[in-house]
């Protein structure tokens, strides 16, 4: 879709109600799929995190950002992941976290975006992080610096790919829950995504779906 199109949907998209478990579920692992129902996050007292879903023009068309972790020992080892990370007391809010930390890892200036929509939180059991994803728009073409701590390669996802069924797979995975689970998850130039990203994505994909289904 042409980046000028893009934006004119983008008001329609601030009233729209949030569908939440209702999207997550379509992409959660079959073991996660009862927990989501019951839970208290609460109870949990878990970290805080707070993501970047941003939308800007490249060629005139618009694209979606996602990054590569890199390798480390930990339970997010060379996921694909939005830009983002942990809330610190110095930020204002979790709006401010994701910017910061877009900022941090893909080197986007936070004047260069503007937020639009705060997503239902995710809550990740193996990590206990609550996470916060908002959507954001730049106006202008983006170079991105990757901090090379945390970010093995950028993935810039074009919305008619993003938007397009075919990219929704059921894969074979090892997962906190069971060794080879057969989870749904997206192909997306050659990686799969699954877990916690694939749920938030699921709901992003759903609320763009909404808007631009119902003014075609």
């Amino acid at each position: 879709m042409d980046f000028q199109d893009f934006l004119q949907y983008v008001p329609n998209l601030i009233p729209v109600e949030l569908p939440a478990t209702n999207s997550h579920i379509k992409m959660a692992p079959k073991e996660r799929m009862q927990e989501l129902k019951n839970l208290d996050i609460s109870a949990k007292n878990p970290r805080i995190a707070a993501v970047m879903m941003l939308f800007y023009p490249k060629n005139g068309k618009t694209h979606l950002v996602l990054i590569v972790r890199n390798a480390y020992n930990g339970v997010h080892s060379s996921q694909i992941a939005f830009p983002g990370g942990k809330y610190e007391i110095s930020d204002f809010d979790f709006k401010d976290t994701a910017l910061r930390e877009t900022n941090e890892e893909i080197g986007v200036l936070p004047e260069k975006i503007e937020v639009v929509k705060h997503f239902t939180p995710m809550y990740i059991p193996p990590s206990n992080f609550l996470v916060h994803p908002f959507m954001g728009i730049a106006r202008e073409e983006l170079s991105f610096f990757p901090d090379i701590r945390e970010v093995a390669a950028i993935i810039e996802l074009p919305l008619s790919v993003f938007l397009n069924d075919e990219i929704i797979i059921e894969a074979t995975l090892s997962t906190s829950y069971a060794a080879n689970a057969l989870v749904p998850a997206f192909s997306i130039q050659n990686h799969i995504v699954w877990g916690a990203t694939a749920m938030i994505l699921s709901e992003l994909r759903d609320v763009l779906k909404t808007v631009l289904d119902g003014n075609s």
